[in-house]
């Protein structure tokens, strides 16, 4: 019941907010029309039973005009029932398609918002493959929702109809046992009920590890995916290093996992599905067990009121045993659900980092420079990785970062920019100052080569001719007519071409401060300081941070302040003044 109880919770949790969105009055209206046909075509199988009735009297007593009125009763229902169903089928759809755009777009917005999904890796929460969380989950836990919730209300409604029905036919056959009347008001409905029970319980014991196993399942799959992405996407290294065999051994190891799940699955899958089939056969021939008897002794029954006992009947099984037939959706639709709520406590869980007042933060500066007046930066796990102490940029100013391999350089980077909250202390930024940090390879978005460089950008911030003239100033001419051209430029781009678009992009947005991670290792030291050049030039007034390792970048940089050791972390302190050369 605590689990039941938990999953509704997660389940109201996540749905309610669409039905209070902007959409809400769309979703509303489409929701009661798909219930409300839900009930017209419960009240239609009232109809229909009660047409058995009569029917198959007329077939009994051979009535050539019941007979005849009769089939063109059925055609009446039969021509509603095909109706409703067409337009709960669609009108279902059309809710599901708002439900899940509205949804998407709210995951989408939550996961990107303020580095959330960068934050979300490093607290290392369970919510692994978003992509999955938000294409296919989202999907799953829309369709199986309304599934589930429709086709409750709906044996519901149908448990509530025909169990009248029932009873009134339980006192019309009374049960016969060993050749006797005996009174049971109601016996009829009691075995549905009693048969219903048995049934659950066994679904229950049987079916239940069925949830994990589902959930597993996804995940694997999931995983399994993300690997072979990667192995697309490294292809090249991959190819230089010859590690095939090593990727088919990991990919196949990984998919291991996937087919050892699936058996877990198929067996008990094999298990349920054997007592519900036999359990669905059973009830076929369980009412005429019940009422048979006394339909045979009996003179005064006809064969009408048999099969409208038998159809009430199965109905008022079929609503009672709803957990039953819907059983492996459920167990489907519970692991979308524990994977949703996942998710959304990661989002919650990173955007509540990032608010910590304990955590680093930033706050306005007074001046026009970027100060670090105490602010020591930790390792997720707690441990202090670096320490600083009444460190500025001042505007203009170009500053070279160095210090050993792993001391925390690209970290401290990390923190200016606001997307790093592990440590304490604070960060003052002047008030709508522009930032960009380029790293040592840019983020080249799939698309056109325009939208590409002038990312994060729209394209009609920049027109064309600029964006050709910045390219021809970075060393890539031959790319200034390629402007229009959709590729993955991350895979085509040599890494020194990729960072000469990424200078190019700093150049197109001009920023007032500029850090570099080694955006420029890749290139030979010549065109290295080409580029720097060019950005002193074109970029006169921005605050330049570099990391670098060359000892040609001193000559670029006015100032030089280094990372060394002290204790148990990392120290930045003041290093020689360099003049430009």
């Amino acid at each position: 019941m605590n689990n039941i109880r938990s999953t509704l919770a997660s389940v109201w949790r996540i749905a309610a907010p669409y039905f209070s969105s902007e959409d809400k009055w769309a979703g509303r209206v489409l929701l009661a029309a798909v219930i409300s046909i839900e009930l017209l075509l419960v009240a239609n199988d009232v109809l229909v039973n009660q047409w058995r009735n009569r029917f198959y009297n007329a077939l009994q007593n051979k009535d050539w005009d019941t007979f005849k009125r009769e089939m063109l009763v059925f055609c009446a229902l039969a021509t509603v029932s095909v109706v409703l169903g067409v337009y709960q089928l669609y009108l279902n759809q059309w809710l599901q398609i708002r439900w899940r755009n509205w949804m998407t777009g709210k995951y989408l917005r939550e996961w990107v918002h303020g580095a959330n999904h960068y934050r979300m890796q490093l607290a290392g929460d369970a919510a692994d493959n978003p992509d999955q969380r938000i294409t296919d989950d989202v999907k799953l836990f829309v369709a199986q929702t309304l599934a589930i919730g429709v086709g409750l209300l709906s044996s519901i409604v149908s448990l509530a109809s025909f169990v009248v029905i029932l009873w009134g036919l339980s006192e019309v056959l009374p049960l016969l046992l060993f050749g006797s009347d005996v009174s049971f008001p109601g016996y009829l409905v009691w075995g549905a009920v009693v048969y219903a029970i048995f049934g659950t319980l066994l679904t229950q014991w049987i079916g239940s590890p069925l949830v994990n196993l589902d959930f597993h399942q996804q995940r694997l799959e999931a995983d399994f995916r993300f690997n072979l992405v990667r192995v697309r996407e490294n292809s090249e290294q991959i190819a230089l290093l010859k590690g095939e065999g090593a990727e088919r051994e990991r990919l196949s190891e990984r998919f291991g996992r996937v087919v050892s799940n699936w058996y877990g699955i198929m067996s008990r899958t094999k298990r349920l599905t054997a007592f519900t089939q036999s359990y669905a056969q059973a009830s076929v021939v369980f009412p005429f067990a019940l009422a048979g008897p006394a339909y045979f002794v009996s003179k005064t029954v006809q064969l009408g009121a048999l099969i409208q006992i038998a159809e009430a009947f199965g109905k008022v099984q079929d609503a009672l045993s709803f957990f039953v037939s819907a059983y492996r959706t459920m167990a489907e639709w519970r692991a979308v659900v524990a994977r949703l709520d996942g998710f959304e406590t990661s989002i919650a869980s990173a955007e509540k980092l990032a608010a910590d007042p304990a955590s680093i933060h930033a706050r306005p500066a007074a001046g026009r420079e970027i100060a670090l007046p105490q602010l020591l930066v930790k390792l997720p796990n707690g441990a202090p990785l670096v320490s600083v102490d009444h460190v500025s940029f001042r505007p203009g100013e170009r500053t070279l970062v160095t210090g050993p391999s792993g001391a925390g350089k690209s970290t401290l980077f990390r923190a200016v920019a606001g997307i790093w909250p592990f440590g304490n202390g604070a960060i003052e930024i002047p008030p709508n100052a522009t930032l960009m940090m380029l790293p040592q390879r840019p983020y080249l978005p799939i698309g056109s080569l325009h939208d590409a460089v002038v990312y994060p950008g729209e394209a009609a911030q920049f027109d064309a001719a600029r964006v050709r003239d910045v390219l021809s100033a970075v060393g890539l001419p031959q790319l200034a007519a390629r402007l229009n051209e959709e590729a993955h430029w991350n895979r085509m781009l040599s890494l020194g071409e990729q960072q000469r678009l990424g200078i190019a992009r700093a150049l197109l947005h001009a920023p007032q401060f500029l850090f570099l991670d080694e955006a420029t290792a890749s290139l030979d030291e010549p065109s290295e300081a080409a580029l720097y050049k060019l950005i002193g030039e074109k970029l006169p007034a921005t605050t330049v941070v570099s990391i670098g390792h060359r000892s040609t970048l001193d000559a670029l940089h006015q100032r030089n302040i280094a990372l060394v050791r002290d204790g148990d972390r990392f120290t930045l302190r003041e290093a020689v003044k360099v003049a430009v050369s």
